[in-house]
């Protein structure tokens, strides 16, 4: 059992209807049958986690979130019998309805469906072509039970076997429902056609499949929480080009690790604070690097500036205060100048008084 509800939403219970014969399936365990990683049914009960009671009317099987198991009498009775046998579990006024196939049902549909409710009988999703879909539904748990009990007194009249057998339509024939166009939410799963298309679906939009990451990994994990996504993004970006790559998800990684020494208390505050510490310290580290880079520029630019006039240039090995060599001080000769012919060399053992 659960009980997830915010400040001011009306309280409810849930019943999630888990059997049937999946003959279009071949026989398959279509609760069972996983689409983005998790079984159908754990993700119809991530949708409906709000509820403070939550009743599966299926053979008790392993779940990601603790539920109470109902059987219907008799077993493969239908809808309207599983119905009754789930809605004796509950106690709440409102109690949401709802079929174990639908992949793409999510809390804030939930949410809306309990409070469309206003003061009639409940409230409805209709598929894309204006048919109502009893089973993704919100109802009064008295108007349920008067229906429920109306419609198994009157087959039993007419020699019938009670609610077992008989059609779901006529649950709702009587009822004042609001009703909620919501396509993708009604979008149920029937056949191996409809199970590739959800599969397929999920991983059409690069947000879609985050999204869907983050519910499974939360399921696996067991970990009941909803932090800003976006947020988190951010710091791993930070991280990764302020600081390196690879710290970007041992920042986030670290994070999660301070939200969870901060214990069951702390929840998403615990993890927007140590991310809000987070994003601060990269943006620091960022800033330090960015002067870092502009000091060495500057270093840089000192090295390589022009001497100033007249100042000698210095090269490797010579003293920038060294005096210039006897050649470059000597006067220039003049090239207009005439030239006189150099003398023929006297041997050095010629004896010149001999001739």
């Amino acid at each position: 059992m659960t009980s997830n509800t915010g400040p001011g939403a009306a309280a409810f219970d849930a019943v999630v209807l888990a059997g049937g014969r999946a003959a279009r399936l071949g026989g398959a365990d279509k609760p069972g049958v996983r689409v983005g990683g998790r079984a159908l049914l754990d993700r119809v009960l991530a949708a409906c986690s709000g509820a403070t009671t939550t009743v599966v009317v299926a053979a008790p099987r392993p779940t990601a979130r603790p539920v109470v198991w109902a059987r219907e009498e008799p077993a493969g009775g239908g809808p309207l019998a599983a119905l009754d046998a789930g809605l004796r579990r509950t106690a709440a006024d409102l109690v949401v309805v709802l079929s174990a196939d639908l992949p793409f049902l999510r809390g804030q549909t939930v949410r809306g469906l309990v409070a469309a409710v206003g003061s009639g009988d409940g409230a409805l999703l209709t598929d894309p072509e204006g048919r109502d879909q009893p089973l993704v539904a919100v109802y009064r748990g008295a108007s349920l039970r008067r229906e429920l009990a109306r419609l198994a007194a009157g087959d039993r009249a007419r020699a019938g076997s009670g609610l077992a057998g008989l059609p779901l339509r006529l649950l709702t024939e009587r009822l004042d429902l609001a009703r909620i166009a919501e396509p993708l939410a009604v979008f149920d799963c029937d056949t191996w056609d409809d199970i590739a298309a959800a599969r397929a679906r999920i991983r059409e939009h690069g947000h879609v499949v985050l999204d869907e990451w983050i519910s499974a990994v939360k399921d696996e994990l067991g970990i009941d929480l909803d932090v800003d996504t976006g947020a988190l993004l951010d710091l791993a970006r930070d991280a990764a080009h302020g600081v390196a790559r690879p710290a970007a998800p041992l920042t986030t990684f670290l994070v999660g690790y301070a939200a969870g020494l901060a214990g069951a208390s702390g929840g998403p505050q615990a993890v927007a604070e140590a991310a809000r510490k987070a994003a601060a310290l990269a943006a620091r580290w960022a800033e330090e690097a960015e002067g870092a880079g502009g000091a060495r520029e500057a270093e840089q630019g000192a090295a390589g500036a022009p001497p100033a006039p007249g100042t000698p240039p210095s090269g490797p090995g010579t003293p920038a205060d060294a005096a210039p060599d006897a050649a470059s001080s000597s006067p220039q000769a003049d090239p207009a100048a005439p030239t006189t012919p150099a003398a023929p060399a006297t041997p050095a053992d010629e004896n010149p008084g001999a001739r």
